[in-house]
């Protein structure tokens, strides 16, 4: 008798028994390079508003501390620094939210296809019931994806994309990256502020004194609210990481079943092989490695 947890993911081990009439053929496969983008709502609107918090942030900085700045060597410096971070910020919540996390080809669950694996006597396969696809190991169903995700971690909605094994990188560097912009203005705000207290508030920004006031106070709440947050999500990614566990696999605490291997390997299979500066760019893209074959099989 099957437990509940085998039922859950609709394990069977006879062909037969996986219903292949029921499922469509695979659509035709889409030309390679075809953008990943999920046309969920919700998820495109967080996504606008993370833009649209970095971008104001980059106005308070250059436009209300920075410029007005009689200290040109610091204004220079704090701009380039600033504006570096949130570019990089940027360029990893789009590679993040248009790179395929790891999506399981969807309906491929078909006679055709279950005949061509060959399985043995007594072989396990894992199915999806809702998007008809042969699951390979680790790999969830998510309900906004709309597919079956390898290594899937969580459905982000500021990135408008589930955080898997093809994206984990980019979701990284992105929670990084906006963590120290975040710190870079807090600094900021808290040099300004000591400036203009003691001098004229007339001579520290080109605006009046009460709308620099509230334009500092609303980026203060914004980084530091964003710092905290963003924090937290690269410390647990860090960790999930290291310890080689999604987290829907630490949230369903279900039995370890693949190898395990150091912390350093797992780094390296999430930032690519072997350690370099690619680690922290959002445009190299992160050497996979030899692809496991039951996961072969199962992309068709």
């Amino acid at each position: 008798m099957l437990t509940p947890t085998r039922h859950s993911r609709d394990i069977e081990r006879k062909p037969e028994y996986l219903q292949p009439e029921k499922c469509a053929p695979p659509p035709f496969p889409g030309p390679a390079g075809t953008m990943w983008f999920i046309r969920d709502g919700c998820g495109i609107a967080c996504a606008i508003v993370t833009w649209f918090l970095v971008l104001y942030a980059e106005f308070v900085v250059l436009f209300v501390m920075l410029i007005p700045s009689r200290d040109y060597v610091y204004s220079v410096i704090n701009g380039i620094v600033f504006n570096l971070l949130a570019f990089l910020a940027l360029a990893s919540h789009c590679r993040a939210m248009l790179t395929d996390p790891g999506a399981v080809p969807k309906g491929n669950a078909t006679k055709e296809f279950i005949e061509s694996l060959q399985l043995k006597p007594g072989q396990v396969v894992y199915k999806c019931p809702k998007c008809c696809s042969i699951k390979p190991d680790r790999a969830h169903h998510c309900s906004v994806c709309k597919r079956c995700i390898r290594k899937m971690d969580h459905h982000c909605p500021w990135v408008n994309n589930c955080v898997g094994e093809n994206n984990q990188k980019y979701f990284v560097l992105f929670t990084m990256y906006i963590a120290l912009i975040s710190l870079h203005a807090l600094i900021m705000v808290g040099f300004h502020f000591l400036h203009c207290f003691e001098e004229d508030w007339t001579k520290c920004s080109s605006f009046s004194p009460p709308t620099t006031v509230i334009l500092l106070i609303l980026l203060c709440f914004e980084a530091l609210l964003f710092l905290i947050f963003t924090s937290v999500m690269f410390g647990t990614q860090v960790h999930s990481i290291c310890t080689d566990e999604t987290g829907i696999e630490q949230l369903k605490k279900e039995e370890r079943r693949w190898a395990k291997k150091t912390k350093w390997m797992n780094m390296k299979a999430v930032f690519g092989h072997p350690f370099s500066l690619g680690w922290a760019s959002p445009f190299a893209t992160p050497d996979q490695g030899k692809a496991d074959p039951y996961q072969a099989c199962a992309q068709g």
